[in-house]
């Protein structure tokens, strides 16, 4: 047919797929196939379906039963069924899509990003090539950029922006006074170049890997995880390239000479919840946080709503039902299991004793030990301590019935236990944890039932304390776990490991287990100094000084790896098919790249990959701009919004992946140097109008601070922010009452002089109850992965800056600060107040807006002299008036404000 009577071509993206995703998904997509017709894939729509017919005939609109149920005039035959029907319009657009061939097209985020040509202007407004995207933008939509924004207004901007702080007043006085061609360059590199800049953008990061300093569930109990928060903060200030970046928080455990950072940097994955309630399944909870592993990948490395395929296939984007379960495949074989300790954790010694131990152990193998028995193994062995076989693994046989584990299995007289399918591999040694009561008969180990082969015994003997009870005014005894490493006989291949306790029949003795280890012993046994070195070893396995214990990822070993299924409906409790590790068919091929995490976290960075440059880039402008160039960050899928610009979306991409190889401060500043950046937020009338959101950019950004910056700018400007950086979580001042912890002694104790003053992301993060000011300006609780926090604005956050004890404290700080400066009148005063806390001078109008304050709360004061003491614990009238001015101008919009 002539072209001309087909029409103007109709784009698939931008006319057919919108109906489909509001008007037909619902009942033939990736949730439900009425009449077994799908619109979800191209081949699935030109399939015949349960009528025996096409519902898409290509070139045919008169032979496709789309057309003909879609224009129907009987509303029981009628589709979409009971629902509104499609307009004439929209008829015929399907109606010309399909004459002219029903040209199917990949939604654009499933498409490689193109190469864009930079457009071409001359006018002055433009300072980089982004600037030459955004003009182009503004001219198509009639709109004018506003002008470069004030130094005062611009460097606060800027400062806040890439280090989360106000510049000081010395940093804004040199700035200003510099009247180079490159002074706002230099005061550029110079805040990336600041320690501060990694704190920042390491608290942005947070969020995203939902770090929280507690376990999440019922019990909440805490999680010493801060090392990570550390990682995170250097990783930001040694500018680690974005690939380098994500691969090694995916999967640094499998880089060939792993170290300790590159296994800290997995606790990304880490991070998920943990539940220590008595009576969970261990494996349910486990399976919980590798599904969260899996959504949180797709959510912040390809901006994919993956959960949505937990269950069935996606409903509007072409990802099957099993590609979640081959994603899943990829996290299902690492060591952890839901158990109390978190194991695996990496042990971090503290104590010089410990420390020589180590060494000593790490030595002896050196000297003594075979290729793959070196020091490192033992360093592995001790402070890793994977693979364990916990004690969910185990089943007591009590009166006959198997009885599974939970945190603990035992072993008595009456009951013996039982782990299938174990796989040995040439170890002669096996170290467990236990609790016994007594010291009668012992423990041996069979091969595959109670009577078989006997591989070792545990001659068993109580580890115990005794202390004198004041209540009972008697001595009790308290006994106590014990890590015990018992020789076996060389073993090879699978077998079930039965436990039997052996002894008089009339002892009432009880052994219980946490978990039990193969290893490989210490070599040289027949050397003179070997029992010094065995020793060490038992001591570092049972030493009670303080360690940090970090969870960390780590794969088990081949012979224990788990078998990965399709979940039907979503449930873990009804496992289907076998998959193996794979993605979704729509983006870039996995062929080339090892079947592991290792494998998934490099094939991110595939230069055929659609959606990681983006996604990144995506997320840093909407940092800087408060909105996205894809405002849905969490979605690049067909139903998120369509990006703004697409081709400086793809032009920035492709710069920070192949022009900049990953490197986030470049990237950074090639956004701040842009004129676009630059622009006062001034509204004006014609932008208001035609672009009240400023999606074309036609100003500067204009938000809120977000949390942190509220909490930390206050800090900063009264003189308390604390410039400790790294190391354990604090605890500043909170209402009492907040923690109600049930299951455990935590208190929330406030830490002492100016550790309650550090930064806020060292603030101790409780996933059931948060730091209250914290989660009152829009945190999130990080029980799961947040990609963008939703700005709202309530009046309890006026009376979380009004009142609570870390600003009032630091209201008064800077009502001091002012009050000591030197000898001034009360105008010079107000004055003094405001720029210290703005960075910049004060307008004539705001001067007598304070002055009025100034004199109300004077007045107040006079008559009311016993508030004065309540307010700042002094008697001190002036402090008390200028700690009401500071908490004044800290509460002003342009205060919290970015502009």
């Amino acid at each position: 047919m002539p072209e001309v009577l087909l029409g103007e071509r109709v784009d698939f993206n931008q006319e057919i797929r919108p109906i489909i995703n509001n008007k037909c998904i619902a009942c033939h997509g990736g949730v439900k196939r009425s009449g077994g017709f799908s619109l979800l894939f191209e081949e699935e729509a030109m399939e015949v379906n349960e009528s025996g017919k096409r519902a898409i005939v290509p070139g045919n609109v008169n032979k496709s039963e789309l057309i003909q149920r879609i224009s129907h005039k009987d509303p029981e035959y009628r589709m979409p069924l009971e629902s509104t029907p499609l307009t004439e319009e929209e008829i015929a657009l399907f109606s010309r899509w399909i004459n002219q061939g029903a040209q199917w097209d990949d939604h654009w985020a499933y498409k490689a990003p193109e190469k864009q040509t930079v457009p071409e202007t001359e006018n002055e407004w433009v300072r980089n090539d982004i600037d030459r995207f955004v003009h182009a933008k503004l001219v198509e939509k009639q709109l004018s950029p506003n002008p470069t924004s004030d130094k005062q207004s611009l460097l606060r901007r800027l400062s806040l922006d890439i280090t989360g702080l106000p510049p000081t007043i010395t940093e804004m006085q040199e700035f200003v006074n510099d009247g180079s061609d490159n002074a706002y360059e230099k005061v550029v590199d110079s805040l990336l170049a600041s320690p501060a800049y990694g704190e920042r953008w390491a608290a942005m990061w947070m969020d995203l890997a939902r770090y929280a300093d507690s376990k999440g569930y019922e019990a909440d109990r805490p999680r010493e995880i801060w090392k990570y928060r550390d990682w995170l903060i250097n990783a930001f200030n040694d500018n680690l390239p974005y690939d380098q970046f994500v691969i090694t928080q995916l999967a640094g455990d499998l880089k060939p000479a792993p170290t300790d950072q590159d296994l800290i940097a997995t606790a990304f994955h880490r991070n998920t919840m943990n539940n220590d309630e008595g009576g969970t399944d261990n494996e349910e909870f486990r399976v919980a946080a590798v599904l969260d592993r899996v959504n949180t990948t797709w959510t912040v490395l390809q901006g994919t709503t993956m959960e949505c395929v937990q269950c069935h296939s996606h409903p509007y984007d072409p990802i099957r039902h099993e590609d979640f379960f081959r994603s899943l495949a990829f996290f299902n074989q690492t060591a952890d299991a839901d158990v109390p300790s978190e194991a695996p954790v990496l042990l971090t010694y503290k104590e010089d004793e410990d420390l020589e131990k180590l060494e000593l152990i790490k030595n002896w193998a050196n000297e003594h030990g075979t290729a793959s028995r070196k020091g490192h193994y033992y360093d592995r062995l001790l402070r890793l301590g994977v693979p364990k076989i916990y004690a969910h693994y185990f089943y007591q046989m009590d009166k006959g019935l198997p009885i599974q584990g939970t945190a603990t299995f035992k072993v008595d007289q009456e009951v013996y236990s039982f782990t299938e399918d174990l796989p040995f591999d040439g170890e002669d040694k096996l170290v467990f944890k236990a609790r016994t009561n007594g010291n009668e008969g012992k423990i041996s180990f069979h091969l595959d039932s109670i009577n078989g082969q006997q591989i070792g015994e545990w001659k068993v003997k109580a580890k115990f304390k005794k202390e004198y009870d004041e209540e009972e005014k008697k001595e009790v005894t308290h006994y106590l776990n014990e890590v015990i490493s018992v020789p076996i006989k060389v073993v090879n291949g699978v077998h079930d490991l039965f436990m039997v306790w052996e002894g008089k029949k009339d002892v009432e003795q009880t052994s219980t287990f946490e978990w039990l280890m193969l290893h490989h012993g210490l070599p040289a046994e027949g050397n003179e100094k070997y029992p010094e070195v065995k020793e060490a070893m038992y001591a570092l396995f049972n030493s009670d000084n303080e360690v940090d214990a970090t969870p960390v990822m780590v794969d088990l070993p081949n012979n224990l790896q788990r078998v990965s299924r399709v979940f039907e409906k979503g449930s873990w409790m009804v496992p289907g098919e076998e998959v193996e590790v794979g993605v979704p068919d729509i983006w870039n091929a996995f062929n080339d790249y090892s079947k592991d995490r290792m494998g998934m976290a490099k094939w991110l960075f595939d230069e055929e990959n659609p959606l990681t440059s983006r996604v990144m880039v995506n997320r840093i402008w909407e940092q800087f701009f408060g909105r996205g160039i894809v405002s849905s960050m969490e979605d690049f899928g067909s139903q998120g919004f369509a990006p703004t610009h697409p081709e400086l979306l793809d032009w920035l991409a492709i710069k920070f992946s192949d022009d900049f190889k990953w490197d986030i401060k470049k990237l950074m500043k090639e956004i701040v140097m842009s004129a676009t950046y630059r622009q006062s937020s001034h509204f004006t009338k014609e932008g208001t109008e035609k672009d009240a959101l400023n999606e074309w950019l036609a100003r500067g950004p204009r938000i809120r601070l977000n949390a942190e910056q509220v909490r930390d700018q206050s800090l900063a400007v009264s003189g308390l922010l604390s410039d400790k950086m790294l190391g354990k979580s604090v605890m500043p001042e909170q209402p009492d009452g907040i923690w109600q912890v049930v299951y455990s002694g935590t208190k929330w104790e406030t830490s002492k002089g100016s550790e309650k003053y550090r930064r806020a992301l060292y603030t101790f993060w409780r996933r059931t109850s948060p730091y209250p000011s914290i989660i009152s300006f829009d945190a999130p609780s990080r029980e799961f992965c947040l990609p963008k926090r939703i700005a709202t604005n309530t009046p309890l956050q006026a009376l979380v800056t009004l009142n609570d004890p870390v600003y009032l404290d630091a209201a008064i700080a800077l009502g001091r600060e002012v009050l000591h400066s030197s000898e001034m009148g009360e105008e010079e005063r107000l004055s003094l107040l405001y720029s210290k806390a703005m960075i910049r001078g004060i307008s004539e109008e705001k001067l007598e807006a304070l002055q009025n304050i100034y004199q109300q709360t004077k007045n107040y004061f006079d008559n009311s002299p016993e508030e004065i003491c309540k307010l700042t614990g002094e008697e001190d009238k002036a402090l008390a008036v200028y700690t009401v001015m500071a908490n004044v101008i800290m509460n002003l919009d342009e205060f919290l404000m970015k502009s």
